[in-house]
């Protein structure tokens, strides 16, 4: 099973849901990113270390960074390895100096901690294939473009919320009509919305 390497893209506020985020991870060679969503709290523990903040007191994530350095532990790598039912599953890999663990983790502590060990993100095949969202504008060009070159930069700011907007049930939608959704939920950068109709197409794909 392959590797594929990820790197964090960035957090956008959640358009649809109070209190959530969209976590955008994008392979390192190729244009596919994976929206995740993840709670209040992970995301502030990531946009954190994302905008090289130091909070006066240790975060959860920070205090588990600096017991494991106390003691010679290490986290070599992160590995996003399963996709069940919308519900991305993670595990850390650790060294102390004489021997390697894995270790289970939610997906989003396992990248905060990812971030703060400096250490690589991976995924498989599988998962990039099922959840992956291709950003390719260029494709589009034949087409009547109503959004500027400045809509279509892709910008991630923590915290900055946008108008929320009335989207059409996707269960009453055609598979033509989801692809068409979800190339306009990325272009709005809604990665929330984007992320349920991938899964709806996976759904039907079945």
């Amino acid at each position: 099973m392959g590797k594929i390497k990820l790197n964090v893209l960035g957090i956008s506020y959640s358009q649809t849901q109070s209190g959530a985020y969209a976590l955008v991870l994008s392979e390192e060679e190729g244009k596919r990113r994976i929206p995740i969503i993840v709670g209040g709290f992970e995301a502030q523990a990531i946009a954190i270390e994302l905008e090289g903040l130091a909070p006066p007191r240790p975060l959860t994530h920070d205090l588990f960074k600096n017991f494991s350095e106390s003691y010679g532990i290490r986290i070599l790598e992160v590995n996003i390895h399963k996709l069940e039912d919308g519900v991305f599953f993670a595990n850390i890999l650790c060294d102390n100096g004489d021997q390697q663990i894995t270790l289970d983790a939610r997906t989003s502590d396992a990248i905060a901690l990812a971030l703060r060990f400096q250490c690589p993100i991976f995924t498989t095949d599988e998962i990039i294939e099922k959840a992956g969202i291709v950003l390719d504008f260029e494709k589009d060009s034949d087409q009547e473009q109503t959004e500027t070159p400045e809509a279509q930069e892709i910008t991630l700011t923590p915290g900055k919320s946008k108008k929320r907007t009335i989207h059409p049930d996707i269960s009453e939608s055609s598979m033509e009509e989801l692809k068409s959704l979800l190339a306009e939920a990325v272009l709005k950068e809604d990665y929330e919305r984007a992320s349920e109709i991938r899964d709806e197409i996976n759904r039907r794909s079945k």
